[in-house]
């Protein structure tokens, strides 16, 4: 058995760190010089991004140099791994052309006597070994320093890491960007491997933006302008959202694209995806391509052409690999993977090996998405909501795992910078699927907060995650993590200008504050329920004027109203120092969809809208035993008696016997903005839940009842029965008598037909949102 010292010391032996000595090597007083071999700008822009950071954090200002300083003080030398000597000096080199410096973007950092070497595969080799350098550098005012001498050598494993960052309103922040900001967030990226940076399409200049610093279609091209001085690809991802047989629109789309590849100063790969947007069968797309392909080489000959299969057909699948065999073309570079595509082992194994495979994760969305946060709370799903700062290093990380090795690497899917941790596994596990997640979580705390805290925010990011997992209510971490957030946030006042630590100490509030109204209000439901037990004693109206004021004072009292009000402040502060837009009318979000965290915090955690609307209807019916017998059903909704088994289908919460998630998150419905005010259960739903129930009392008599909309096509123990109420109208009943030869064992296994409904939206599909077993 290793000693903790011995195991973390093989680990930096295996990852390529040999500890030299544990003497630190200050930069303080360091000069650096570029060797005339690497290529501008990259000569300008590594030593530019070196010497800036390390300024920004310490106050230090490096000097830059052509000729070696006089005097013995440090000097980080950038050079390519094929140079043999930088003014006389001789460079440390490996003979063995298989080292990772001698790898496309590969790199050595390297300390030997009085210098530090940084060399290069080739320019992205140097700009990456700079990054690496100064994500391992401990920085703070006065101090710059490695903590021991280095010798480490890595290439990466994928070639395409990438991200889309659209200049667009659909964007919850990169839309309030100007030149500078884009250009910060590209270097950033780039430090931690990041080789790819993606547009959006030409139509979005047409749209009004309250925003924009510059018009859309200057920032394309200053966006082209920034891949150049960093020397990372220039992807374009543009739809074709009308019918290309439309000869006249087909043709000024392609006079929109030569102007946008004329004007730009780099661009290396335009995709267009076959859907999603988009309704054109592969018979018209791929000459379309062909045409894009040849007026782009016009004026960059080596850029590709990339299509993606989202939203096609067996048929059109089909029809696209028959394409690729019968004319095999040589303009085509690649198939992208996103939403709604083939499955991805699927498209690798039917892709000619010629071809590139680039995965298009949804690194940006909590729900209604790729990648959904699995069994998550309602209580975040109806207030955090689709775009909320989102960390999720482990989950994530495993994720790459998964598809990445179908692919070439992958460019996400980003709608702002809420998924800026996200950005930064994909990019770092694209580098190195190896990579140690928490590795990640330090390099990336202690470049952007410093030393003295990148452990405790490390964990304290990892702690955000786990709030996300399981029943809220039964989450004791949540306010242990807040504790510690609240902790660090005292401890650190320096950071409380920095959009990162906004963001994380955002998510450390609001988790907490929602929490804390969940376990405040659904008691106030349940008070509710119990004064509506008692109508047939108190009267009707009554018992439902005693159970809304009851409810109704989560309106009145907030529960945590220090806490409300400083998420009010960090969003304040967040729109300020990065254009993030948690509100519709504050900020002019997009929607409230689109991060808009702050307009939906207080959104109810009971239902009391939902009984408000409910008392109306009860209220104008014309019998008061109809009134009676419709207040017992609300009132004993959650809990049907003894014997009985209620469960909420999608709640983590209040599903124990569903077996069964939602793998493509459209179990939250998104009506009314947001701002339903439908019962809760039913905005969480399943096509085809799966229940299991034990225990069951052998001869009794049970009736199955469900609620939800459409069809639900139900079997008991692979028995399809047939209903004895079958209503197909939102949030109504029906019921199944479940035969007595079925439940002498103790055990039913409930589970439900997929209508064939392949036609209809996704939001028009029949769904199923309660289920009770109810005991006769």
């Amino acid at each position: 058995m290793f000693s903790k010292n011995t195991f973390y010391n093989l680990v930096f032996l295996l990852c390529g760190v040999m500890t030299l000595n544990a003497q630190p090597i200050s930069l303080k007083n360091a000069t650096v010089i570029v060797a005339s071999s690497v290529p501008s700008p990259m000569k300008e822009t590594a030593a530019r991004m070196l010497t800036e950071e390390i300024a920004k954090r310490t106050n230090l200002t490096l000097k830059t140099a052509a000729n070696w300083p006089k005097t013995n003080v440090l000097t980080i030398a950038l050079v390519l791994a094929n140079d043999r000597e930088l003014l006389e000096k001789t460079i440390p080199a490996r003979t063995e052309k298989s080292s990772a410096e001698y790898q496309a973007e590969g790199f050595r950092v390297v300390s030997e006597a009085n210098v530090l070497w940084i060399i290069g595969a080739d320019a992205r080799g140097v700009l990456f070994g700079t990054g690496w350098l100064l994500r391992k550098l401990q920085l703070s005012p006065g101090v710059a320093q490695l903590d021991t001498k280095v010798d480490f050598a890595s290439s990466p494993a994928y070639p395409i890491r990438g991200h889309q960052l659209g200049y667009r309103h659909t964007a919850n922040s990169y839309d309030a960007w100007t030149v500078a900001q884009y250009e910060q967030y590209f270097r950033e990226l780039a430090i931690f491997g990041t080789n790819a940076v993606e547009g959006i399409p030409f139509h979005e200049d047409e749209k009004p933006n309250p925003h924009f610093k510059i018009p859309a279609s200057e920032m394309r091209i200053k966006m082209g302008a920034l891949c150049q001085l960093y020397d990372m690809d220039y992807w374009v991802w543009t739809p074709v959202t009308f019918e290309l047989t439309d000869k006249e629109k087909r043709s000024a789309e392609l006079k929109l694209h030569e102007e946008f590849y004329k004007n730009c100063p780099r661009l290396d790969h335009i995709f267009v995806p076959g859907g999603d947007p988009g309704d054109n069968h592969p018979s018209e797309v791929m000459p379309f391509l062909k045409d894009l392909h040849q007026i782009l080489t016009k004026y960059h000959p080596k850029a590709k052409i990339w299509i993606s299969l989202q939203g096609f057909s067996v048929e059109q699948t089909d029809y696209f690999y028959r394409y690729l065999a019968e004319n095999n073309p040589d303009w085509l570079q690649g198939v992208v993977s996103g939403p709604g595509s083939p499955p991805m082992a699927e498209t690798r194994f039917r892709l000619p090996k010629k071809y590139q495979h680039r995965e298009y994760p949804d690194i940006t969305h909590n729900v209604r998405c790729e990648f959904p946060v699995r069994g998550w709370d309602q209580a975040y799903a109806l207030t955090l909501g689709r775009e909320a700062s989102n960390p999720r290093p482990y989950a994530f990380a495993e994720i790459h795992q998964t598809y990445a090795p179908f692919t070439d690497g992958f460019v996400s899917y980003s709608d702002g910078c809420h998924d800026d941790i996200n950005k930064v596994i994909w990019s770092m596990r694209g580098w190195n699927p190896q990579l140690d997640v928490r590795e990640i979580l330090t390099d990336y705390t202690n470049f952007f907060f410093g030393k003295t805290v990148n452990e405790s925010a490390a964990d304290g990011i990892a702690a955000l995650e786990n709030n996300w997992k399981g029943p809220l209510v039964q989450n004791g971490g949540v306010e242990a993590t807040f504790a510690f957030w609240k902790n660090l946030e005292t401890a650190n006042p320096t950071l409380k200008g920095n959009w990162r630590w906004q963001m994380l100490l955002l998510r450390a509030y609001y988790d907490t504050y929602t929490k804390r109204r969940l376990t405040y209000e659904q008691p106030l439901e349940k008070q509710a329920n119990a004064l509506l037990s008692e109508a047939p004693k108190t009267g009707a109206e009554k018992a439902m004027e005693a159970a809304l004021e009851t409810v109704n004072k989560a309106d009145k009292v907030n529960i945590a109203p220090d806490l409300r009000q400083k998420i009010e402040q960090l969003c304040a502060d967040l729109y300020a120092s990065i254009g993030l837009q948690t509100s519709v009318p504050k900020h002019k979000a997009k929607g409230y969809e689109r991060g808009a965290v702050l307009d939906l915090v207080d959104y109810p955690l009971n239902n009391r809208w939902w009984l408000a609307d409910e008392f109306k209807k009860i209220s104008a019916l014309p019998s008061n035993e109809a009134k009676l017998q419709r207040l017992k059903t609300i009132s004993t909704w959650e809990n049907p008696g003894p014997g009985s088994f209620y469960d909420d289908v999608s709640s983590v919460a209040k599903g124990p016997r569903v077996k069964t998630f939602s793998d493509d998150a459209t179990d939250v419905a998104w009506w009314q903005d947001g701002f339903s005010r439908a019962r809760l259960s039913s905005q969480l739903f399943q096509k085809c839940p799966e229940l299991v129930y034990d225990n069951l009392q052998p001869g009794a008599r049970y009736i199955l009842r469900v609620v939800g909309e459409g069809e639900a096509l139900l079997r008991v123990d692979n028995h399809r029965l047939q209903p004895t109420v079958y209503n197909r109208e939102t949030e109504s009943v029906k019921e199944w008598i479940v035969p007595l030869s079925l439940t002498q064992d103790g055990k039913l296994h409930v589970t439900f037909d997929e209508p064939e409904e392949s036609h209809l939206n996704w939001r028009k599909q029949s769904k199923i949102s309660d289920v009770w077993l109810l005991k006769q």
